[in-house]
């Protein structure tokens, strides 16, 4: 009788023990549903190289592009915002686990508040929650002068900016997030300054930056003419200011006052433009941080030489580690989103430029804030001048190579985009 009871002792408290141990899974991490489109990582990932100056500061905040995982310095954040960065997140997930031990009560908050920040990383980008813009600046848009009113020239591009800032608005309402959001450094930290005439640039890489980074040092007096400043001087010379060098009072007021812009290109075109940048030219760090990554995880039969090098990345494989929700390698800010680079539903942008009317905006933009008239926007090619740019023709014979499932995934992954910045669908066959 004894023996009878402590065995059905044992197999109810084995029977309460399985109970429990399925109650504590989350059935998406046992089973991991792809769903149509591309997962949004709502993880904030910064990366290594761009337009910007090599200051150590900098180098400090992208050193950890490989994990994808970009770290805001602790002194300059304004509040933690509630998507914070995936390592986070995993941290908060490993203290919730020992709170399960140690309270009981709390188990079912707890799961539920995990599995909640779980689904909202699993959202495809056409249900991805925007950023809700926070301020607003006073200038708006920067007001023709009264002898501009009668030029239709001046006139046709002003009425432009406020379609593009219209369709910028409607798309940030439509897909705004319920929840506050406050501008932390992380948001601002793309944003060069130039406090002479009061701009800020929010760089978009592939559209243009490093022009406009000789602008903003020729406005600054830092130079006479954009013909004079090199290319590793625009990237490497640190002379210009971010605006997340500032501190919290600083930067609220320059968002609030200055003249905020920034100029973005077509989303295909913009990726196929990084990939023959990085890809097809000698590069000493994405080839071994990307290009191994890349060859390695897709390439069938590898190369012993391509495994070492990392180099002769094709289109096909660099497309597949983009819509892979589990990267071998972390993003980088030349094929990331504008949507993310820039945060312009959390920031009110008064001036929205395009790179294939790049000479029209950014004159119209010099125009309107009073640039001396003998500054233009220079048209040289920054790199690899005697290559042909990237144009429609070229974007399409590179995605010709995908096939129709990969040309429409890499439309969703670039969907918000498209959306915000009113570009058409660069396939027929794309819904």
């Amino acid at each position: 009788m004894r023996l009878t009871c402590m065995f059905s002792f044992i197999l109810l408290f084995g029977a309460a023990g399985l109970v429990v141990f399925i109650h504590l899974q989350d059935p998406e991490e046992i089973v991991h549903q792809q769903t149509p489109g591309i997962k949004y990582n709502m993880g904030f990932q910064q990366p290594k190289k761009d337009c910007v100056s090599s200051n150590n500061r900098d180098r400090r905040l992208r050193k950890n592009t490989a994990d994808g995982v970009a770290t805001v310095k602790q002194s300059d954040s304004l509040h933690l915002p509630e998507n914070v960065p995936t390592k986070l997140q995993s941290t908060d997930r490993r203290q919730s686990s020992i709170m399960f031990a140690m309270k009981d009560q709390e188990k079912g908050e707890e799961i539920n508040s995990i599995r909640l920040h779980k689904r909202r990383r699993r959202f495809i980008i056409k249900k991805s929650p925007i950023l809700i813009s926070m301020n607003s600046s006073i200038l708006n848009l920067p007001t023709l002068k009264s002898e501009d009113r009668n030029n239709n020239k001046w006139k046709s591009l002003y009425q432009i900016q406020r379609e593009r800032k219209r369709i910028m608005r409607e798309t940030c309402s439509k897909y705004k997030s319920n929840n506050r959001r406050i501008i932390t450094p992380y948001h601002v930290s793309r944003i060069f300054v130039e406090d002479k005439y009061r701009v800020l640039y929010c760089e978009v890489p592939k559209a243009g930056c490093s022009n406009w980074k000789r602008v903003l040092m020729v406005l600054n007096g830092l130079a006479s003419s954009t013909k004079d400043i090199q290319h590793n001087t625009v990237h490497y010379g640190n002379y210009l200011k971010r605006l997340d060098g500032f501190d919290h009072k600083g930067i609220y007021h320059r968002l609030n006052t200055y003249t905020k812009m920034l100029f973005i290109r077509e989303p295909f075109e913009k990726l196929v433009s990084a990939f023959r940048d990085k890809f097809e030219h000698p590069n000493n760090y994405y080839h071994p941080v990307f290009g191994k990554a890349i060859i390695s995880r897709y390439r069938v039969n590898a190369t012993k030489e391509a495994l070492r090098t990392g180099s002769g990345v094709k289109f096909k494989e660099f497309i597949q580690y983009l819509l892979d929700v589990h990267r071998p390698v972390g993003m980088d800010i030349h094929w990331d989103h504008v949507n993310r680079l820039c945060s312009p539903c959390l920031i009110d942008y008064d001036f929205v430029g395009k790179f294939e009317s790049m000479e029209e905006d950014a004159n119209f933009f010099l125009h309107l804030i009073g640039a001396p008239q003998n500054l233009t926007f220079p048209k040289f090619k920054d790199r690899h001048s005697n290559e042909e740019r990237t144009t429609t023709k070229i974007t399409q014979q590179y995605f010709a190579e995908l096939s129709p499932s990969q040309r429409q995934r890499s439309y969703d992954f670039y969907y918000m985009d498209y959306l915000m910045f009113n570009y058409s669908k660069p396939f027929e066959d794309l819904y």
